[in-house]
């Protein structure tokens, strides 16, 4: 049976769109009225202070969380509409890398990377093996594939992830907190990394996170979360530029109550060679 295909993408139609959603754990609302596109196949940064809804919005984008009210679509599909078999279709077009990266510690890295080909795409063995490889290649670790996770570094960990969750060739990669818990070079050379692979393969990237360096590093648009309500969303030189004093206070790093942030912010890096391997 041939493998079915998923329809072709209208054109300039967002890889995600959010249109008023709202959410609420008990009292607490977290997200309220929410409305973004993310834009096909550029690199979208969610930022914003803990707490502030980022990881809500990832549930929403993977139907794993569902809005108490407002419509999430996710390449051209009504989330929330879909059946269970939609879903999961729908799922399978995704990649996604945890802040944790979540490998396989008893597995091998080519077979941490080869595990979705395998058990997802139902790939023969010597195929998903040797696509393993090439994309462990790609991320600069073609001569660890038979070591363990915990026997690599953190950076090392976070490019095994990134294989693995291109292993699929998704139309779509989440990152959760992509450079959480590594030191400013490793972080560096992630996210040139991720430029890289993004400019490379023309995927559509969206990496929530606090890391206002990461961010400005990798992204060509940014949201802005605080406290559950997107205070900015366009270009990253355009969300660098505003005035609106929570985007500024986050921005310029100015903790709650400490008065107004400096009127004269520094500009974010302008390109994807501002960080280099």
């Amino acid at each position: 049976m041939s493998e079915q295909r998923a329809p072709a993408p209208i054109a300039d139609e967002p890889a995600v769109a959010l249109s008023g959603v709202c959410k609420r754990f008990g009292d607490r609302e977290v997200i309220h009225d929410v409305t973004l596109a993310i834009p096909r196949g550029r690199i979208t940064a969610l930022l914003g202070p803990s707490g502030s809804g980022k990881s809500t919005l990832l549930g929403f984008v993977t139907g794993l969380v569902r809005p108490n009210a407002g419509q999430v679509r996710v390449l051209g599909e009504d989330v929330f509409a879909l059946p269970r078999r939609g879903l999961l279709a729908l799922r399978r077009r995704m990649g996604m890398l945890f802040q944790d990266n979540a490998l396989f510690q008893s597995l091998s890295v080519v077979d941490n990377v080869a595990f979705p080909l395998l058990r997802v795409a139902r790939r023969p063995a010597p195929e998903a093996k040797s696509r393993a490889l090439a994309l462990l290649e790609q991320v600069g670790l073609g001569g660890l594939h038979d070591r363990r996770p915990d026997q690599l570094s953190g950076g090392q960990q976070k490019r095994v992830a990134l294989a693995r969750a291109l292993a699929l060739e998704p139309e779509l990669v989440l990152f959760d907190e992509p450079t959480s818990g590594l030191d400013p070079q490793t972080s560096a050379a992630i996210d040139a990394l991720l430029r890289e692979t993004q400019g490379r393969l023309g995927t559509t990237f969206i990496a929530i996170t606090h890391d206002i360096v990461s961010a400005a590093a990798i992204a060509d648009h940014v949201g802005l979360l605080v406290d559950g309500r997107l205070r900015a969303f366009g270009t990253r030189g355009a969300v660098w530029a505003s005035t609106d004093p929570a985007v500024r206070a986050f921005l310029d790093r100015v903790p709650a109550g400490a008065g107004e942030a400096p009127a004269a912010p520094a500009p974010p890096p302008t390109g994807s060679g501002d960080l280099e391997l």
